[in-house]
């Protein structure tokens, strides 16, 4: 074989491979995926091991491609996208997910769940994964569980330690019907508002305060915009790692599997996430010069919800209250 011909069968066998390379990485496909904090939260933890567990079992068939801190706007409209089709996956709070699907608003009674345990062990049980199974009808296809922690109140007027120190206070709350009627019992004025409005309503003096975990309070810098926090560990916030339908049902029985048990690795990595952040985040708080209630009367709390829990049996039957509030 002359020289100028091996020149030109290993030029040829050099470009067969690129044009097989690119066709492989062609074939890749992309999976949009959205949510409302930054990276380095446990939105961020859950969404990275998520994608790489999906993307390492189907041999990289699917390139995630993150888009967080609300990139493709507030959870109400990631939901929105899911239905319509425009984004592939997403990982929201049941903040606005009741909305969709309303017997999500269960989970979300405050003073419901008696500890992290006990929120896990519901949502991973029987009535957690049956829930799961309705967000079907709703157009949307939830796949795991994962966690935000349970929700404090932080607010720049005053120090809470009881009831009566919420009255009047202009509370930002999720889209969440629940939530509404609990802090509209407590005397305070809740004023649902999509994440994206949050930071900037809060230094316009707009809303008084906020609620929610330590792993938000503490990945949004919220002492930059906030004087007091106390320790109310009201609600458990749990979150869901979703897909759209339109693309599910384009999936083949393994993928379909390889995303289910990414989910599921992912809602593990947030748990992680927010079981480090709860270990040093008050401390973290604190030293940012934000004064933290840590001393709260809950049982005052609790019974100053009495109208709210009425509302909340007659909606969601109280068997379920108590099925869920009796878990082991």
């Amino acid at each position: 074989m002359t020289p100028i011909r091996r020149t030109f069968i290993a030029t040829c066998a050099a470009a067969a491979l690129a044009v097989s390379t690119g066709a492989a990485l062609a074939q890749a496909r992309d999976v949009k995926l959205g949510y409302a904090l930054a990276v380095n939260s446990h939105f961020g933890a859950g969404a990275k091991a998520w994608s790489d567990s999906v993307e390492k079992s189907t041999n990289q068939a699917f390139k995630f491609n993150h888009f967080p801190s609300s990139a493709l706007g507030g959870e109400r409209e990631l939901i929105e996208g899911l239905q319509l089709g425009t984004v592939e996956a997403v990982i929201v709070s049941t903040g606005a997910l009741s909305n969709f699907v309303p017997d999500v608003g269960a989970v979300d009674i405050p003073f419901l769940f008696r500890d992290t345990a006990h929120a896990r062990a519901v949502l991973d049980g029987k009535f957690g994964q049956d829930l799961l199974a309705k967000f079907r009808a709703r157009g949307l296809i939830a796949l795991a569980w994962g966690e935000q922690g349970f929700r404090h109140l932080t607010n720049n007027k005053r120090a809470v330690a009881k009831p009566e120190d919420l009255k009047g206070l202009k509370i930002r709350v999720t889209e969440n019907p629940v939530h509404i009627t609990a802090f509209r019992t407590l005397g305070a004025s809740p004023t649902p508002m999509s994440w994206p409005e949050v930071i900037g309503a809060l230094q316009q003096g707009t809303i008084d305060g906020q609620e929610n975990p330590i792993s938000v309070i503490v990945s949004a810098k919220l002492w930059q915009v906030q004087k007091y926090m106390t320790l109310t560990s009201h609600v458990y916030a749990p979150m869901a790692l979703i897909v759209s339908p339109g693309f599910w049902n384009t999936l083949n029985d393994a993928q379909k599997a390889a995303f289910t048990e990414g989910a599921r690795t992912g809602a593990l990595a947030s748990r992680q996430f927010v079981d480090e952040v709860e270990k040093k985040g008050v401390e973290e708080i604190k030293s940012h010069g934000m004064q933290v209630v840590t001393e709260v009367d809950r049982a005052a709390f609790k019974a100053a919800m009495a109208p709210a829990y009425k509302q909340y049996a007659t909606k969601f039957g109280q068997k379920t209250l108590d099925d869920i509030g009796s878990a082991k």
